[in-house]
């Protein structure tokens, strides 16, 4: 009953910025009822890991990986979360998952692909 999907995904030099937004849609009763919105990444070879977290009320969590360079904000009104990735490394180089969560189920988006390369 809810869709997630992500976009601004890219190719991007080293120390570069990019921002990634992720919208939340469907049956109303569950998009009011939707608490916490994140984003994870996954690398080739690699584990799925947290990124950054937002809840409603706006609280935050990083990975410390990318505290100080990535930051997380929400639009309520829309039902979107947002990721301002600045300072670009290598190693963020990933599929980058959203996620839109009630207490009772999360709900995925289908990732888009960050590239880091020079």
């Amino acid at each position: 009953q809810v869709q997630v999907v992500e976009s601004g995904g890219g190719l991007v030099q080293p120390g570069g910025s990019l921002r990634l937004s992720c919208a939340a849609s469907g049956a109303s009763g569950i998009i009011l009822r939707l608490y916490a919105m994140g984003w994870y990444r996954q690398a080739p070879g690699k584990q799925r890991e947290l990124v950054a977290t937002i809840t409603s009320g706006g609280t935050t969590n990083y990975a410390d990986s990318v505290k100080g360079r990535f930051t997380i904000s929400r639009d309520n009104a829309k039902n979107t979360v947002y990721l301002q990735m600045n300072s670009l490394k290598p190693e963020d180089t990933a599929v980058y998952y959203c996620n839109a969560g009630t207490a009772v189920i999360n709900y995925w988006g289908q990732g888009t692909q960050v590239t880091v390369s020079s």
